[in-house]
């Protein structure tokens, strides 16, 4: 069982900013994966690169990951643990920057760690702060209250 604190945030916009911008970051990438060519070749592209295990399941299912993470995101439910999930794929994604050498493989982002590393950081204040305003966590939380 999850505990109610889990969910327990303040209405402040800046954390629902924060969260509403991974939301966007996470509702494009996911599908863009899966959807656009030259993206769908970058991504298959880094991963056998940087020569992860599991290619065909991580190829196909990060994608769906990424962009149900969006809609948690957007939503503002149980974000705290959509947070830490945020940033396990982006410490592999930073593990791939650094590793893969092939600046071609990274067509809309720079080839060093920058997005990943700020993807960090923004699920981090949102570990930290909760949904914030306008999110279903924030709702549950005045319910509570």
């Amino acid at each position: 069982m999850i505990p109610a604190s889990v969910r327990t945030t303040s209405d402040a916009k800046v954390a629902a900013g924060v969260r509403l911008m991974l939301a966007l970051v996470f509702l494009m990438t996911g599908p863009m994966k899966l959807l656009v060519p030259r993206l769908a070749e970058a991504w298959s592209g880094q991963l056998i690169a940087a020569g992860l295990p599991f290619y065909a399941l991580t190829r196909w299912s990060v994608p769906f990951v990424e962009l149900s993470l969006g809609i948690v995101l957007a939503f503002g439910f149980y974000v705290r643990p959509a947070a830490i999930i945020v940033m396990g794929i982006m410490a592999v994604a930073t593990y791939v920057h650094i590793i893969v050498d092939d600046p071609s493989l990274f067509p809309l982002q720079p080839s060093e760690p920058v997005i990943p590393l700020i993807v960090i950081l923004m699920s981090a204040y949102i570990l930290f702060r909760g949904a914030g305003a306008w999110s279903l966590d924030s709702r549950a939380t005045r319910s509570a209250n």
